[in-house]
């Protein structure tokens, strides 16, 4: 009489040691496809060179940050718009970074902002590449696009961790991360070489967890009736956990945009 053939042992579990919780959701591994995001005040439109090229360096040039906008960038300055052109060609073809021109209703392209670092079987990505014109600084429609890249990531990409990363001694971009809701999670020494100089980066985030009470924030904010005529804010944005979660000395002053 044939033997049955022997069942496979399950394998052990060591309760023992610690091990962190089943993931419920697995990520559905989404990476960035460039739709256009829009919002009420600011559209974010993929990167197109001869659409955009010649209003984002007009933004810029001349001006009184046309060199300490790039400070803490790993490009730029750009002193002349053929070279600015070029650099913009290059990253319209790139895909990841995925980059966006932030266009203000009834204005023309004012900055940049990016996805970038896809890790889709792991529902992880970042935003960066960000840099916003003068014009665009400290306004409603620079708050809406991070807003627009945080809404796009959580709820059509499907992450479950979105990271912001910027150098160390960048205390605007710092502080409009903790302004954001993300928590800050740590400093990576000596992680870059940018422009020949040590970058020592500070790592924040977001989890899936924590989006719907920041999202309800950010909705609370950018509504209409939170508006003066004149676009001046009613109310701050008061997002769960910001200024608890700052890194020791980036508590956030009021409202501050990379830049």
């Amino acid at each position: 009489m044939a033997k049955k053939p022997a069942k496979a042992a399950k394998p052990k579990t060591d309760h023992t040691r610690p091990v962190g919780p089943a993931v419920s959701r697995i990520p559905p591994g989404r990476v960035p496809d460039l739709r256009p995001l829009h919002g009420r005040w600011v559209v974010l439109s993929p990167l197109d060179t001869v659409k955009h090229g010649g209003a984002l360096y007009r933004s810029f040039a001349g001006g009184p940050q046309a060199d300490s906008l790039w400070t803490y960038m790993a490009y730029g300055p750009f002193l002349e718009e053929q070279a600015f052109a070029l650099w913009l060609a290059e990253k319209e073809k790139s895909r990841d970074p995925w980059f966006y021109a932030l266009v203000p209703r009834g204005a023309e392209a004012a900055g940049m902002a990016s996805f970038l670092r896809a890790d889709p079987a792991n529902g992880v990505i970042e935003i960066g590449n960000i840099w916003l014109a003068p014009a665009l600084q400290k306004t409603r429609a620079a708050t809406e696009a991070i807003f627009l890249l945080m809404r796009h990531a959580f709820e059509e990409l499907g992450v479950r961790r979105l990271e912001w990363k910027c150098d160390a001694l960048n205390a605007p971009s710092r502080r409009a991360a903790d302004r954001f809701g993300f928590t800050f999670e740590g400093v990576f020494r000596q992680h870059m070489v940018i422009k020949g100089r040590n970058r020592d980066t500070a790592w924040y985030a977001i989890t899936d967890a924590e989006w719907p009470e920041i999202r309800h924030a950010f909705e609370g904010w950018l509504a209409p009736e939170n508006f003066s005529s004149d676009g001046t804010e009613k109310a701050k944005l008061r997002v769960p956990g910001a200024g608890a979660k700052a890194a020791p000395g980036t508590e956030s002053r009021g409202k501050t945009h990379v830049g």
